[in-house]
């Protein structure tokens, strides 16, 4: 394992990469490099095996999979989306995309998912999806969310961006609902640069997206030998990742149990250094909740005030510890304006002005780790 020298910056995130990556995609080059390709094929075939998804279809970034999802499930003008404005403003742009309004609730304090009660709160008759978030892999109360969901006849897309390996009552996360996204950019768990993946149990869901993944053609029929030619039959877009991308992948799912490993001992590590100074500072970690198998994605803390989370993230980066904030909340974005999100969210606005997220990934050796918790009981002395 490669780790930083003593006096060097520790980085933030880290993909775990070494020569298998590279031999695959050497692979990959000399034999078929576009998408939809037989190692592609095969990474689907592993992950529905992983997750249990009856399919899975492999797009080039977690946001295509969430328009993706959207455009199979037929989401569109007139309708709306509700989601956290704790996320990623790809969460808001899938809505957009096709034509829909993303109506900004609240978040839990516990999980900093999609807090059911502010969601009900704003329900309309044009209220046609819910779309959670499994922040840090962890999910909400996906209990309450689906019992709203079945009660009002509603639609779920879970954003599992964040929660590859992660589980809720035993249940992979991306499989609650009618379609779950996983992302496996540079910064998350398994990467392979830029890449996605749509989950999805329905069969003929499944079928809309895949012929909207191939730029509305039924192309990807043709080649299984169902029809004769292939041609356009729906709207779509060119949401396929390429093979040399998927190879990449192919090799992090072999490391997949040895990346959780040391990502669960770094988190381990961070609890048993930093919980007597947290609960003596008031400073809140991430909590350990039942029904839920986290995937050790992020390990943040939540100081009581911003000003000493500042000073914090200031002072742990002058000692060569890239910590970070995390989201700005979209609904107080100019985007989020832009649309109407006019409102306030106090949980939202709080926990992103007090959240610091410490480094985490693979590659982090006990000293640094050492360095990291020393560094963050000594940034306000």
């Amino acid at each position: 394992m490669t780790t930083a020298p003593a006096g060097s910056s520790i980085r933030f995130h880290s993909p775990s990469y070494d020569e298998r990556e590279l031999e695959a995609v050497r692979a990959a080059l000399a034999g078929h490099s576009q998408g939809d390709g037989p190692i592609g094929r095969r990474v689907e075939a592993r992950l529905a095996e992983l997750t249990g998804a009856s399919r899975v279809l492999l797009t080039t970034s977690c946001s295509h999979a969430m328009e993706l999802a959207l455009l199979a499930l037929g989401v569109g003008p007139g309708q709306e989306v509700i989601c956290p404005s704790f996320t990623f403003a790809s969460t808001a742009n899938a809505a957009l995309r096709v034509g829909a309004r993303p109506v900004f609730a609240e978040i839990e304090e516990a999980t900093l998912g999609l807090d059911p009660r502010d969601v009900e709160r704003r329900l309309t008759p044009r209220t046609a999806v819910l779309l959670p978030v499994h922040y840090a892999g962890v999910a909400p109360d996906m209990e309450a969310l689906l019992d709203i969901a079945k009660r009002r006849g509603l639609r779920v897309v879970e954003d599992a961006a964040q929660g590859i390996a992660a589980r809720w009552r035993g249940r992979a996360l991306g499989t609650l609902g009618d379609a779950g996204c996983l992302s496996f950019h540079e910064t998350k768990n398994l990467s392979c640069g830029e890449g996605g993946a749509l989950l999805v149990s329905d069969p003929e869901l499944a079928k809309r997206a895949e012929i909207a993944r191939e730029k509305g053609t039924n192309r990807a029929a043709f080649f299984r030998g169902e029809v004769d030619k292939y041609t356009w039959v729906a709207e779509g877009s060119s949401y396929v990742l390429s093979d040399v991308l998927a190879a990449i992948l192919d090799v992090q799912l072999d490391k997949l149990a040895e990346v959780q490993a040391r990502r669960a001992a770094v988190v381990a590590r961070y609890r048993a250094g930093l919980a007597d100074w947290a609960a003596r500072e008031g400073v809140r970690l991430p909590a350990e909740l039942p029904e839920r198998e986290p995937n050790h994605h992020i390990f943040y803390l939540l100081y009581p005030e911003t000003a000493r989370r500042d000073r914090a993230l200031a002072a742990l980066r002058s000692r060569g510890v890239m910590a970070t904030f995390h989201y700005i909340p979209l609904h107080s974005a100019p985007q989020g304006r832009r649309i109407g999100a006019d409102y306030e969210l106090p949980v939202t606005e709080r926990v992103s002005a007090t959240l610091l997220r410490l480094p985490l990934h693979a590659r982090l050796s006990d000293a640094d780790l050492d360095r990291v918790i020393d560094a963050v009981r000594g940034a306000e002395a």
